[in-house]
């Protein structure tokens, strides 16, 4: 039984059917994390007691006859910008390097009551800030499966390389610009973000208005079994959505007959490049093939970027107004450099960016009246390497700004997708992005395993950690 290639679900059930016990698989686990860390340097801290203790407990409540949970003995990992009580929640920074977290995130709390075993904290870039590197001035250089030269991307960057890797299944990341998307288009994952409050966040992200916990895994149905375990209603989170989670593992079963999709190869301002295009292009094709109507629109918003940063970094920069003046030095210098250009913003320039903001999300909303899906490239490239912010071909965006397609969805609110679409020359994975209407994640499952079932990937491993 090679537990570095079963699902969770199929993990799940080879331990209810008592085909193999939860700490055999935890033992497994941690015995791969341990030797793959070295390469790979995903993981902040790991947590060998938490995992093994929810792997006894899996194995006692098998013997005992009780039903299992929905992650009963599941391995997972959680993104070190998510609080896992009494362990360290570093945010990627020396100015967090030994803060303690006194309690559980919600989403933390709902998978350790359904049974998962936590085998670590992932890294991340600084405070979340990056959509390349794949690195912290705390963790140093995070790498791709696929190529270890390469970056797994960001910020969910030991999240996404550790389930590349077989490591987990699946894991917990965030998204406030992409941060889930962005690397499961670059380690070749379906990763997702529900709507915006679908899943409780609290303590409050120092991104307040855009940050979302979200699912990276190898499997569209992995995907929906841990977003449905983690999302509903929370009081802690005064933008928690407050109506019934849909069955997302029902929608995967649903056919994409019948879906109104649009295809957007540049939304209105993107650069892609012309391979990745072209594989994109080619995917969003595929759904013609499964009966739904697929239609070419060139233009669907000015590049919101400025209404993106000014509220993204205008969030982390409170959050590190006294590290900024007194001892930036200690920051990543990319960080520090995008701050200084926002941290002095006007209240009336920063409002005026508010109202704009709400005009994007109602055009959006519009939007979706006409049509179930906005298909895309998630990314405009298939692969960088590691350490480099951004994309020597995009010399004129930053650390965030080269990702063209992410950041929009975060400023909207809307449930978003990315899941793999083919490889490039250099055997580099690339990603089709998959966005839903307001509160409409059910079409991205409904969607995303008819694709996969149409041109299924999750066989392929990425051969240097293989081998």
């Amino acid at each position: 039984m090679n537990i570095a290639k079963m699902t969770a679900l199929e993990i799940r059930a080879a331990i209810a059917n008592k085909e193999v016990s939860a700490v055999e698989v935890m033992t497994d686990t941690l015995k791969r994390l341990q030797a793959l860390e070295p390469k790979l340097n995903a993981f902040v801290t790991v947590t060998p007691e938490l995992a093994m203790e929810a792997a006894k407990a899996a194995d006692k409540a098998v013997m005992a006859g009780e039903p299992p949970g929905l992650l009963q003995g599941i391995p997972i990992s959680v993104k070190d910008l998510i609080h896992v009580g009494g362990i360290r929640t570093t945010f990627g920074s020396r100015t967090r390097a030994s803060f303690i977290a006194e309690a559980d995130a919600p989403s933390v709390e709902r998978i350790r009551a359904a049974g998962a075993g936590i085998v670590g904290k992932t890294t991340t870039t600084e405070f979340g800030s990056k959509a390349g590197g794949g690195d912290s001035p705390l963790t140093g250089v995070t790498r791709n499966p696929w190529n270890l030269e390469k970056t797994p991307g960001g910020s969910s960057s030991g999240a996404a390389a550790s389930v590349a890797a077989g490591i987990t299944p699946f894991a917990l990341g965030t998204d406030g610009g992409g941060s889930v998307r962005i690397p499961s288009s670059l380690c070749g994952l379906f990763g997702i973000k529900a709507q915006f409050g679908r899943v409780p966040v609290f303590p409050a992200s120092a991104t307040p208005t855009l940050a979302h916990v979200g699912v990276l895994s190898r499997t569209v149905r992995d995907a929906a079994l841990l977003l449905q375990v983690i999302s509903g209603y929370d009081a802690r989170d005064p933008a928690s959505v407050s109506e019934s989670v849909p069955d997302y593992m029902a929608a995967c079963d649903q056919p994409a007959s019948g879906l109104r999709i649009a295809w957007s190869p540049t939304l209105g301002y993107a650069k892609p490049d012309r391979e990745v295009l072209a594989i994109a292009e080619k995917a969003a094709r595929r759904f013609e093939d499964m009966g739904c109507t697929v239609e070419l629109v060139e233009h669907i918003m000015d590049d919101p970027i400025d209404l993106w940063m000014a509220d993204f970094y205008a969030g982390i920069g409170a959050t590190l107004r006294d590290e900024y003046r007194q001892n930036s030095e200690i920051l990543d210098p990319a960080l520090a450099e995008v701050l200084g250009q926002v941290v002095n913003e006007s209240v009336e320039s920063y409002y005026t960016k508010v109202f704009q903001r709400y005009r994007l999300r109602e055009k959006v909303r519009q939007f979706f009246q006409n049509y179930d899906l906005l298909l895309t490239p998630t990314l405009p490239i298939s692969s960088l390497n590691a350490g480099v912010n951004v994309p020597p071909g995009l010399p004129d965006r930053n650390i965030v700004s080269w990702s063209y397609y992410t950041y929009p969805f975060n400023l909207t609110g809307n449930p978003a997708a990315s899941i793999p679409c083919g490889f490039a020359a250099d055997g580099m994975p690339v990603g089709l992005q998959m966005v839903a209407g307001f509160n409409r994640e059910a079409d991205i499952f409904q969607a995303a395993a008819s694709f996969e079932a149409a041109c299924p990937w999750t066989e392929k491993m990425p051969v240097p950690v293989i081998s």
